[in-house]
Order: C-alpha cells, then structure tokens, then sequence
C-alpha cells in the first residue's frame, strides 16, 4: 500500500517546447516517472528579424537529455507546423514516430529529403489504442484542413489528458468523413482531466465554414471566365487540391503543378489514394504552352509570398515555364499566415503590375480557415466536461481568448493555466499549477545546413550590415619592426556610393595614418596600432554619415 501512496502523489509534467504565444512550430511533451510521449513536431516561418533564416524549430535539448525516456512522438496532423522538425529531431535522438497513412506518407518523404534512412514510422488509425509506457493513447478522428488530422485521447496515471489538434468542426468535408463528435462525447463521459485545445480562432464569433464554401466560390469562378488560372494554395491542403482538380475536369480544363513541395505532396496523395485525379487530367508544367489559356489551371505554391516560392518567382519574371501573362487570373486560396501579411502584399502587387488579376480572401471566398472559432469550441468544451484546461496553438491574444470563452462555460479560474515555451505544467488528480522548473525553449534557427549555428550575435551583424553595410579595412605590417608598410585601403559594400562619396574615404585614410604616425612615435605595440586603426575608421565615419558599418579588418604581416 505505501506504494500505491507514492504513485498516486506523482505529478504528470506537460512540457510545451513550442506553439504557444507564437503560430507555428507546435510540440509538446507530456511526462510522467519514467516515460515521454510528445505530441507533434514541427517548425514554423522565421520572422523579419531572422535574416537569412530558412525556418524555426523547437529546442529538442530536454527531449535529447532524456531520450531514454521517450516512448514516441505522435503527429496530430500533416502541415509543416506539426512535421517540419521532425527530421530534426531524428538526427538526435532515435524514437518511433506515429501518425495518419497521410501523415506518415508526407513524413518519409521528408526524411528522404534528409537522407534520414531507418526511422521507425508507424501508420495508425482513429479507435486504435497504443500503450507507451504507461500511457495509452487512442487517436480520435478530427476535421481539419488537411486530410487524415487526429486528436489524442491520453490516458494517464492522473486522468485522461485530450489534445485536439489543429480542428474546426466540418459536417461536409471533401472526403465525406466528419469529425467524430460521438466519440468524443464518450470520451466526455468517461471524464477528461485535462484538455489542450487549439486556439488559433478563439476570438472569432460563430463557426468556420466548410471546406465546401470554398469549392462553390472556386467553381463559380473558374466556370464564368476564359482567362488561364494560376491558383496558390498550401502544398499540404489534399482537400483543396482535389477540389480544384474536380472543378478543372468539370470545365475541360487541364491541370498542371508547379512548386517541389506541390508536385512532391501531389505525388505522395495520389499514390496513397487520397487524390483521385481523371485520366487525361493533369499535364506536365513543360507542356502549358501547348493548352489554350481558357483550358488551362496551374496550381502553385507561394500563397504566403515565400521568398523564391514557385508564386514569387512567377511575380518576379524568373520561372522557368510560367511568365505572367496580362489578363491572367491568380487566386490566393489562402490567408496570411500571422507575419506574412507583408510579403503576400508585396506579391499581390508584384502580379498587378504584370498585368494579371488577382483575387484573394478579401475579394472573393477564397478560403476558408482549418480551425474552429468560438461556437465549435464551446461545443468541444461542452462535449468534453474537462475538469482543467490549458489553451494550446496560437499567440497570447488567442490563448487568452480561449480562457475567457472557457470561463464563459462556467470554468473556475484555478482550473485554467496559459503557458509559455519551456514551462512545466503539473497536474494531478487535484491540481494544475506552474511548476519552479523550465526546460530550454528558445527557438531554434536552421539555416543551410546550420542548424542552431545562428545567434542572436549573428542576427544582430546581419541586421548591421543590411542596416549600415560593411568596410574591409585592410593593411600590411613589416614583421620585424611592427611599421605599416602598406595600406591602409578601404572597400565598402552596402555603406556610401564610392564614385559619390570617395572623398570621405580618403579623409578617413589620412586620419588613420595621422593617428598611426602618433601611435609608433609612441612606440605603441603593433596590437594596439591596429586597434587605434579600427577606432579611428568607426568614430570618423560615424561622424560624417551618422552610420556604424561592420568593420572587418585584413591585417597582414610581411
């Protein structure tokens, strides 16, 4: 019986490592004694700060320190917010990874892209019930904007801890599988200690509209016009994809991909089933030249303006088969993603100009979002009776919406909790509180092939030099006797325009010397000569452009 005490007294740990107080690189690892699960994996879009950066992912640290512990890694979900990192994590630890037929399908692919060979990928299906360690999840089929998307209904020592995932509640999906309200009323039933639910609509009113709203706009305006039609759309949206194609066939159109990720995800769904596309249908990207723009639709990536996206480069004149034409009809079959408002504007822009027309959200129903809003997330609420609640998915405003709506169904305050990335949550069959402890959660820069090489002394020399530009101060010194026998020059990148302003960097080689001159005649060590160059060359071009360039000094002894 002292046993029995003890365990009864243990706390679950909920550790968030990403997706809260930010829209992306969702993962969280749930713990208990001596086992891990965590729930998705993946990576988000670097802001405007993060200069260079290809993409975020979440600090593995604390998973990687108690690999031994992790029983696996379970993927709501196939969007890159969920699955981006995992390859990252892999190259770390080796742990088996769960997910939908979909899902996996997506991440092998992935993995191959990595060169990642070996990894333990397991399919699972809603109503499936796995053990690890000593929690037993059972997957729980959910609608979203991606086909194949679960919840986890997890069992654990202290009461049952449900997950949703991203989710909206969708009674026409384009695959005709609802989200399985019954089951989770069951779930309700049998008591849920826990819920984490996903809060990127929290503070919109009423409920988001089927994925069917969209097919009906996209269909009226594909049928009502003769021009060619480029539509981008997110690579990962099989749903979208599918309708998009049924409504080309329906007006004797011909469809063509263009984007890695597209063709890539493409290729991936239509052999696992989940696009059926009509014989004669699809046509390779080389071949658009031989279909009339009135029978023609190209599907593309770049809906969030990436930079160098198949949409961009289409903006920009540089794609290899696709040049915008004047009368062309691009549609955004997307929203902005939060910090992407700006670079979707500028390739809105960039499209008008070519002379093409563009329709987005804000003209025509373009899209329609893949997470619930507020009525839908009072009836999970009321379908699941939780007794704790914590906010997942989405930046303070969402989180903290999500608490008030959840209050408005009658929750107790101290029984809500908003965590931050890197906080551990304990929850017993009482309570829910922070614990004193945190875990690294600090984002995790990739970039090339660095992954978290990049810091913020790296960002902040690239935000100089993209702010105030650069100069090489270069020089030659005689080895023996520490005397300046060539130089110095100076080279400016990004700074002035030299044919302009060549005058200050010849006042500014003369002030050098001048303070060289005094320096030796000091008989200063050859160290502080060089030193006494660089302050020299800051402080004078501070003072005649108000800017302070990184200065890179080529010193040379001969």
């Amino acid at each position: 019986m002292p046993g029995k005490k003890k365990q009864q007294t243990k706390k679950l740990r909920i550790i968030p490592l990403g997706g809260l107080h930010e829209v992306g690189k969702n993962c969280t690892a749930l713990e208990y004694g001596e086992d891990i699960i965590v729930i998705d994996c993946g990576m988000s879009f670097p802001d405007d700060e993060m200069l260079g950066v290809d993409s975020v992912i979440p600090d593995f640290a604390y998973l990687v320190e108690n690999a031994a512990k992790v029983r696996g890694v379970l993927i709501t979900h196939a969007h890159e917010d969920h699955i981006g990192g995992v390859p990252y994590l892999l190259k770390q630890i080796n742990v088996p990874v769960y997910g939908s037929r979909l899902t996996v399908g997506f991440i092998k692919h992935k993995l191959k892209e990595h060169k990642l060979t070996g990894a333990k990928l397991v399919e699972i299906e809603p109503g499936q019930i796995r053990d690890f360690g000593c929690f037993k999840v059972e997957a729980v089929h959910m609608t979203h904007s991606v086909a194949d998307s679960f919840g986890f209904s997890i069992k654990t020592p202290v009461g049952t801890v449900f997950h949703t995932g991203d989710f909206k509640v969708d009674y026409t999906p384009v695959d005709g599988s609802p989200i399985d309200l019954a089951k989770l009323g069951r779930i309700g039933q049998d008591g849920v200690q826990l819920l984490m639910c996903d809060s990127t609509n929290a503070l919109r009113p009423g409920y988001t509209k089927s994925e069917e709203a969209v097919g009906s706009s996209l269909a009226s305006i594909i049928r009502n016009t003769n021009q060619r039609i480029i539509i981008a759309t997110f690579s990962s949206n099989v749903h979208r994809v599918q309708k998009i194609i049924d409504i080309a066939a329906e007006n004797n159109r011909k469809v063509a991909v263009s984007g890695r990720s597209m063709e890539n995800n493409v290729n991936i769904a239509q052999d696992l089933g989940y696009l059926n596309i009509p014989p004669g249908c699809m046509i390779p990207l080389k071949d658009i030249g031989k279909v009339k723009d009135s029978q023609l639709v190209i599907i593309t990536t770049g809906s969030q303006g990436e930079p160098m996206s198949a949409l961009y480069r289409m903006s920009e004149g540089t794609h290899k088969n696709v040049k915008i034409k004047k009368n062309d009809l691009v549609i955004l079959s997307s929203n902005p993603v939060p910090g992407n408002e700006r670079d979707v504007s500028d390739i809105v822009n960039a499209l008008i100009e070519e002379g093409a027309d563009v329709i987005y959200n804000d003209i025509a129903e373009t899209h329609v979002s893949g997470h619930a809003c507020q009525e839908e997330l009072k009836l999970i609420h009321t379908l699941l009776k939780p007794k704790f609640f914590m906010p997942v998915h989405g930046e303070i405003r969402h989180l903290m919406g999500h608490v008030k709506l959840a209050k408005g169904l009658g929750m107790a305050e101290n029984h809500m909790l908003i965590a931050s990335n890197g906080d551990v949550v304990e929850l017993t069959r009482r309570s829910m509180k922070l614990s004193a402890d945190k875990v690294p959660a600090s984002p995790v820069l990739v970039d090339g092939l660095g992954v978290g090489d990049i810091g913020n002394s790296v960002l902040n020399e690239r935000k100089v030099l993209s702010v105030s530009g650069l100069i090489v101060l270069a020089a030659a010194f005689d080895a023996a006797t520490g005397e300046m026998v060539s130089g110095p020059e100076l080279h400016t990148k990004g700074l002035i325009y030299v044919k302009e302003y060549g005058k200050v960097l010849d006042e500014a080689r003369a002030e050098i010397l001048n303070n060289v001159d005094k320096a030796v005649a000091e008989h200063k060590k050859l160290g502080a000569i060089q030193k006494i160059m660089i302050d020299t060359l800051k402080s004078y071009i501070y003072k005649k452009t108000n800017r302070s360039p990184v200065i890179v000094p080529v010193f040379m002894e001969v």
